[in-house]
């Protein structure tokens, strides 16, 4: 029974440490975002932001979004799309915002690189402006 409990402890342990080296946190991050009244996506008081994350990394995104001038048919008063580098929808990032705070499950690109989010619901003159830049590091870079 002592060696079971050794050998149990022993894997508990092994099982942390490869998880710690392994550059990926195990926890979803929280990025807190507004997409604001005037069409722009804030971190904190940072309109655009730019944003690091690890390659694989699981996030929450927790935005608040706020009604601009136009609404869409749905109720949406702002949208979220990530594009790579030729301008193509990521998998898993196109999301429609109604008016409140909500958390939006993702994980970060598994290609490091650059990124665009943009805003996908046309939300007022100035929608063209409303992006944030996520740019993706391999494991491990980050710290």
């Amino acid at each position: 029974m002592r060696k079971l409990v050794h050998l149990v402890l022993i894997s508990c342990v092994l099982v942390a440490v490869c998880q710690s080296q392994s550059g990926v946190p195990t926890q979803p991050r929280v990025i807190e975002l507004t997409a604001g009244r005037d069409s722009r996506y804030r971190e904190g008081g940072k309109v655009a932001p730019t944003i690091e994350v690890r390659a694989g990394e699981p996030l929450i995104l927790r935005i608040t979004a706020v009604r601009a001038e136009t609404v869409a048919r749905d109720g949406s008063v702002h949208g979220l799309a990530l594009l790579d580098k030729n301008s193509g929808a990521v998998s898993g990032w196109r999301f429609f915002l109604h008016p409140g705070v909500q958390d939006l499950v993702v994980s970060a690109p598994d290609e490091p690189g650059r990124y665009t989010a943009v805003c996908t619901v046309i939300c007022s003159d100035g929608h063209e402006g409303m992006g944030f830049t996520l740019i993706v590091t391999g494991p491990g870079k980050k710290e």
